[in-house]
């Protein structure tokens, strides 16, 4: 029979069992693994878009920003600069070549998840959607037939039947400055789906002047009997466009775009795509 101190032993030790064993079962989530940078905790949790693929809607014809290769695949300063930013920010990305003027309905649909491809930040626009930080600035440059005496002059007093693409930067320009001022009627303003075919079309006669984003419109005319004839000051600011609650996106998206234009690859894309 065990004596009293025995059996008081054995009661302390079954009860430090117990205790071991109610440690070793609990039910409480583990906290976040956290890191300390400078006096601050961090989190170091994945961000929502870590891992994701994101659809990035482009301009199929926006050479040198974004264009469809004859191969089928994306390619351009644009796209090349979204694939480095989400190798950077951890998230993948495919691109969809999507009609400009659909491009934001597009985007407000959840079709796509961003606009990437020279798109400009203007107040209509930003009723809609949120854009990143700036990255490029254009201006609008006016070409014309080989040998046509159209002068910018005959551009600006609304003389000129006028192409371009529709829901661009220049259709709006044109629509502000010269249809809404009556200076131009609205049937001489010819409106494509791409540049490409107003430039056609100026080629073949049947219109006499295009207007386009400037850095583009050098590669669209390249080789082409046409000629350029000056520029309409508009100092538009290319962005990142995002619906408005897609926050956290937009916020890695800043983060990587400003990485990349302080990296050297930066300058390295606008050598390679021309853009200096």
């Amino acid at each position: 029979m065990m004596n009293k101190n025995g059996l008081a032993m054995a009661m302390v030790l079954g009860l430090a069992i117990l205790i071991l064993f109610c440690g070793c079962t609990t039910t409480e989530s583990p906290a976040p693994a956290q890191e300390t940078v400078g006096s601050e905790v961090q989190s170091t949790a994945a961000p929502e878009v870590a891992g994701e693929k994101l659809k990035v809607g482009i301009d199929a014809a926006y050479q040198p920003f974004s264009l469809i290769g004859p191969d089928g695949k994306a390619d351009g300063f644009d796209v090349e600069s979204m694939k480095w930013i989400a190798k950077d920010q951890g998230f993948e990305v495919e691109f969809l070549p999507i009609a400009w003027d659909g491009i934001i309905p597009a985007l407000q649909a959840g079709k796509i998840d961003l606009v990437y491809a020279g798109m400009t930040i203007t107040e209509e626009r930003k009723q809609k959607v949120n854009f990143s930080k700036p990255y490029w600035t254009v201006n609008q440059m006016v070409v014309v037939k080989e040998d046509s005496p159209i002068t910018l002059d005959d551009v600006k007093n609304g003389s000129v039947v006028m192409g371009t693409q529709r829901g661009c930067t220049a259709a709006i320009w044109i629509d502000e400055n010269l249809v809404n001022t009556s200076l131009m009627s609205s049937d001489r303003l010819k409106l494509y789906d791409n540049t490409p075919l107003a430039v056609d079309d100026l080629i073949a006669g049947r219109i006499e002047a295009v207007m386009y984003d400037s850095t583009v419109m050098n590669d669209i005319i390249a080789g082409k009997p046409v000629e350029k004839i000056g520029f309409i000051e508009t100092n538009e600011l290319f962005g990142i466009a995002v619906r408005k609650d897609d926050t956290a996106l937009l916020e890695k998206l800043n983060t990587g775009l400003e990485n990349l234009m302080n990296s050297p690859e930066w300058a390295a894309l606008i050598s390679k795509y021309n853009l200096e």
